[in-house]
């Protein structure tokens, strides 16, 4: 008798472990400080932007494109990517250096981006088998010329389904890490129906390769108030379920909840409920003409032990 209560117990402990739903759970405090660097060609350096030891930093080059360099007309290239940053400034060497200098600094690109060469730059692939080889090549090749750590998916703008795109993009990121080219990965959506419905499905298929989600919040509406951003924050915590994300601001004059408005109080806000994963800021490019003011606070707050 007392055997087969002893076997009865074991088979409802297996089939709960087994059966049971698993919740991800809430990702945290961190200290994750993300800036978008050289969109904007004016001479911003890597060197120009304060960085703080107790925060873990990442600079984010901005943009590659599966486009041609084309001035007059670029044309899309089915994921053979050209680096269109300011590489001048922001060369080889560069991130070399700026990594030698601080330990705690990673170096990722953005795919992608609004526009180029004054045009949108839509996510355009013949087949979603060609252009992730072309991708993982091309890529690499810039990703091991630069020293870089990881990529960040910008795309905006689309001429293929929300499937594909999730195909495409989760083979991509999933053949970098598999391949020991990336150690992490990120996705940049905003509040758009047909942006979200991309990376809502890219999310859906493959969340698990997907590091960070740098969530556009200064895409909403200028004059965003804290209590709109709490809001707007819980509801992509909702759509990017288990996703660490970040929170966000322009120094570019978008929208969103400004550091004047009270971008500072939000975030103190979702430390203090253990939800401020970290910041990050579009864009160095911006911020270099005032000093970069709101980087420094963001890293303070950031550094503050959890």
């Amino acid at each position: 008798m007392e055997l087969s209560k002893i076997l009865v117990s074991f088979f409802v402990i297996q089939f709960l472990l087994f059966h049971s739903p698993i919740y991800a759970a809430a990702p945290g405090n961190s200290n994750i400080f993300r800036e978008y660097i050289g969109a904007e060609f004016n001479n911003v350096k890597f060197s120009d932007v304060p960085i703080y030891s107790g925060v873990e930093f990442h600079f984010i080059l901005s943009f590659a494109i599966d486009y041609t360099m084309s001035s007059s007309s670029p044309s899309p290239t089915n994921g053979q990517f050209n680096v269109f940053w300011d590489s001048d400034n922001l060369n080889p060497s560069a991130v070399s250096a700026i990594k030698n200098q601080h330990s705690n600094v990673k170096v990722a690109l953005s795919l992608g981006g609004d526009s180029v060469g004054g045009s949108s730059a839509y996510f355009n692939p013949s087949s979603v088998d060609s252009w992730v080889s072309n991708a993982v090549s091309s890529l690499t090749n810039i990703i091991k010329q630069y020293n870089l750590d990881g990529i960040d998916i910008d795309y905006e703008h689309f001429q293929a389904d929300p499937n594909t795109f999730a195909e495409c993009i989760g083979k991509l990121i999933t053949t970098l890490k598999n391949d020991g080219v990336i150690s992490f990965a990120s996705i940049a959506p905003y509040d758009d129906d047909e942006v979200q419905n991309h990376y809502k499905t890219l999310w859906k298929s493959y969340s698990q390769v997907i590091d960070y989600v740098n969530f556009q919040f200064y895409a909403y509406d200028k004059g965003t108030t804290v209590s709109q951003f709490m809001d707007y924050f819980s509801t992509q915590r909702s759509n990017y379920e288990g996703g660490r994300i970040l929170a966000s601001f322009g120094t570019d004059g978008s929208g969103g909840l400004s550091p004047e408005n009270g971008f500072f109080t939000a975030c103190s806000k979702l430390k203090s409920k253990g939800d401020l994963v970290g910041i990050f800021v579009w864009s160095a490019d911006d911020s270099k003409s005032n000093g970069f003011k709101y980087e420094k606070q963001s890293q303070g707050l950031l550094a503050i032990s959890h």
